[in-house]
């Protein structure tokens, strides 16, 4: 029997059990530039991690999920990039990702969120709604991994942009190419 998952909101006692997670769950991704974590602690430190919620069993943190504002050229507000999403890789594939995910999705809306972005597998994310849209783009990133998910109905157009919290390198917000992984 599995033991059962709770997500919740992060406190300031899961940062570092957060950090491991993110590390343990890039650390194979050959697309993964290895530094999601500094983009979770960017995010945190320029106020910016609007939603981050922790999976967890037993007391372990297991799993991460950050959502951060973006910005759309054509002025649409309330919009948001999921990513990272990170779970520890002896719980991978046994739906802990998939529930936050969901969790993730339902509090933006309740928080009235106008929709979602985020760089991800097209297998993957189409299970939750998200579509390649063609006239929004992420500049650099290949359209079929870049996804949204309207809230309300309304398609923005435009270029967007994740918060610059996303070019972190290293320990302290620097210039990089870390994609907004999700």
């Amino acid at each position: 029997m599995n033991p059962k998952i709770v997500i919740r909101n992060e406190t300031d006692a899961d940062v570092s059990a957060i950090t491991e997670v993110t590390v343990a769950a890039f650390k194979t991704l050959a697309i993964s530039n290895h530094t999601e974590q500094f983009v979770i602690a960017a995010l945190r430190a320029a106020g910016a991690l609007t939603l981050s919620l922790v999976a967890e069993v037993e007391g372990r943190v297991i799993g991460h999920i950050a959502f951060s504002p973006v910005t759309i050229s054509d002025g649409s507000r309330n919009w948001y990039g999921l990513g990272p999403v990170s779970v520890l890789p002896a719980y991978q594939r046994q739906g802990v990702g998939k529930a936050l995910i969901w969790e993730g999705l339902a509090r933006l809306k309740a928080m009235n969120a106008q929709g979602c972005c985020l760089v991800g597998h097209p297998d993957y994310y189409r299970k939750f709604g998200f579509i390649n849209l063609p006239g929004l783009v992420l500049e650099g990133v290949p359209q079929e991994v870049f996804f949204a998910l309207s809230f309300d109905g309304q398609v923005p157009q435009g270029t967007v942009d994740f918060h610059e919290a996303f070019k972190a390198d290293g320990p302290q917000a620097g210039a990089g190419d870390a994609l907004p992984r999700a």
